[in-house]
């Protein structure tokens, strides 16, 4: 299976000097996280101090990652070389318990001559 490079991600509708060949529809990635009862004491003690709550931070980014890399999986078996139109959500599922989803269109690109 080929591998869609970060390069050809974007979050416009069109990647610059390529132009689509074709449209595979929509390519996603979403993942369920939980936090753990020791991410929350941690975190529950970095906000005692105020600023950035870095083990939140960490797995936010996690959570984006994968979903983002899941998307691509998608999209590459769809047989993709490119995304379009790229965006991220997120909905809390339950308390502590959040969905993060990557997605956009999956498309075939040509470099322009």
């Amino acid at each position: 299976m080929t591998t869609i490079e970060q390069s050809m991600v974007t979050t416009a509708f069109g990647l610059e000097g390529y132009r689509v060949t074709r449209n595979l529809g929509v390519t996603k990635g979403i993942i369920v996280r939980s936090r753990s009862i020791i991410g929350n004491i941690g975190a529950g003690i970095q906000t005692l101090f105020g600023g950035n709550i870095s083990l939140f931070t960490t797995l936010c980014e996690q959570a984006r990652q994968q979903a983002f890399d899941l998307m691509l999986e998608h999209a590459a078996q769809m047989g993709a070389n490119a995304v379009i139109g790229f965006r991220y959500d997120a909905t809390e599922v339950m308390g502590g318990v959040t969905e993060v989803l990557a997605y956009g269109t999956a498309v075939v690109v040509e470099k322009n001559s």
